[in-house]
């Protein structure tokens, strides 16, 4: 590591480039002009590239006026030409990493951004990994695609594993105060990035070091998997207690009175977003190179893939109460989105559930402030008004993402069947039954 390096971090002299504008990308590339350093973002979508350079956002936690203010100070430029990264100090790299129909890791896009980092990759350049993926992905997938282009990693260039820890729709953790992890190629790859981590922060407490980028890349799978494992235990419980006439709510938070030994989880629809019902499948895909089977990991994601069946079954028990069967029935979907507050579909089982219910024949319709629109196998669907939402005419109404501003008390005055898969309401009634 040069001293060179170290006092232009501290200067602001360095230029940082984000290959992938999407909710890791764009939030990272802001916070970085927010920060002082002179950024670029690159994406090879040319439509957000246009909305970015007239600083509309597409992303719900950047807002068109932080992208006004980084723009207005110079220090943020979206583009779509891969030169125009040649000249940057510092490349992040944070692509989709999805999986495919028989649930194996789909590198394509972090192949994609590396051979355009390799056409723009010059001398003493750190390269930064931040896509989740499964453990030797930086060394024995990224690093032989940088080398090919002459320049040996650890020696010509520094190359290093950063994971991600963005929560999309959280206003408490963002880019700047959660803290990171980084683990380099070499002593001196991870030293330069714990310095440029350190001055993103403000504080070099929030970056941990660890000896390899395997190790980086492993640790971001355990925190994922850690929180798929235990919503499938919940999501089991809750449908034991649910045979055995007992309110899991209750249960749950009854235990989260313990001052230690206990984490609350929640049981729900199943995972969605890009992490936690990904994550799982990279790492068990990976264990099997080594004639080992996560039995535990997998069985875990299987409970929560078979959850949007639990709960259409769910639905149609409610309407049998009515006396209505499943096909015909006008069945409004209140949310989309994986998560509440957010537009991001990825691996939504909301939309899992409103598929199901078609193919039963429900007459489906939705609500969702944040998704207009939504995309499915046979056909599209735009989202209702709130004037919509509140009405008799809806033979049931499956409350699948918490939407605060349904008020499903209105519901209840108009005798509509509601199932809350979400325990929106906190309580049941006579006409809402929860998960």
């Amino acid at each position: 590591m040069t001293s060179t390096f170290e006092a232009d971090v501290a200067n602001r002299t360095i230029s940082v480039a984000i290959v992938g504008l999407g909710y890791v990308g764009l939030p990272l590339a802001v916070s970085f002009a927010e920060a002082g350093f002179n950024t670029v973002g690159f994406d090879i979508n040319s439509d957000v590239i246009a909305q970015l350079q007239t600083s509309q956002s597409h992303i719900t936690d950047i807002s068109n006026e932080r992208l006004k203010d980084v723009a207005n100070s110079l220090h943020f430029k979206a583009t779509d030409k891969i030169i125009d990264l040649a000249s940057c100090n510092v490349i992040f790299i944070c692509v989709p990493t999805p999986f495919d129909k028989a649930q194996t890791p789909d590198l394509s896009y972090i192949e994609s951004a590396a051979q355009l980092v390799r056409s723009i990759l010059q001398k003493d350049m750190l390269i930064i990994l931040q896509s989740t993926t499964y453990p030797g992905t930086t060394t024995e997938f990224v690093k032989p695609i940088l080398e090919a282009s002459g320049l040996n990693a650890g020696t010509d260039f520094s190359l290093a594993f950063s994971p991600e820890r963005v929560d999309p729709g959280n206003e408490i953790w963002n880019v700047r105060n959660t803290p990171k992890v980084v683990g380099g190629f070499s002593e001196n790859c991870t030293q330069k990035s714990t310095l440029l981590l350190s001055a993103l922060m403000g504080s070099s407490e929030l970056v941990h070091t660890v000896g390899s980028p395997e190790i980086a890349e492993m640790t971001k799978l355990l925190e994922n998997t850690y929180r798929a494992v235990n919503i499938a235990l919940v999501n089991e419980l809750a449908q034991l207690c649910h045979r055995m006439e007992i309110d899991v709510w209750d249960v749950i938070e009854a235990a989260a009175t313990k001052p230690f030994g206990f984490q609350a989880f929640y049981p729900g629809i199943g995972t969605g977003g890009h992490c936690i019902p990904v994550d799982p499948h990279y790492l068990a895909w990976k264990a099997r190179e080594y004639e080992f089977q996560l039995r535990f990991v997998e069985l875990a994601a299987d409970v929560n893939m078979q959850m949007a069946t639990y709960v259409v079954g769910r639905i149609g028990r409610l309407l049998n109460e009515k006396s209505l069967p499943v096909r015909g029935s006008k069945i409004l979907c209140i949310g989309a989105s994986f998560k509440p507050g957010v537009s991001d579909t990825r691996n939504s089982r909301a939309l899992k559930i409103i598929e199901l219910l078609i193919a039963d024949g429900a007459k489906v319709s939705y609500f969702d402030p944040n998704v207009p629109s939504i995309k499915l196998e046979a056909s599209t669907l735009v989202s209702k008004n709130m004037d919509d939402v509140i009405s008799s005419d809806w033979d049931l109404v499956a409350v699948l993402v918490n939407t605060p501003t349904v008020k499903l008390s209105k519901l209840d005055e108009l005798g509509v069947a509601v199932f809350d898969a979400v325990n929106a309401s906190g309580e049941d009634s006579e006409f809402r039954r929860r998960l």
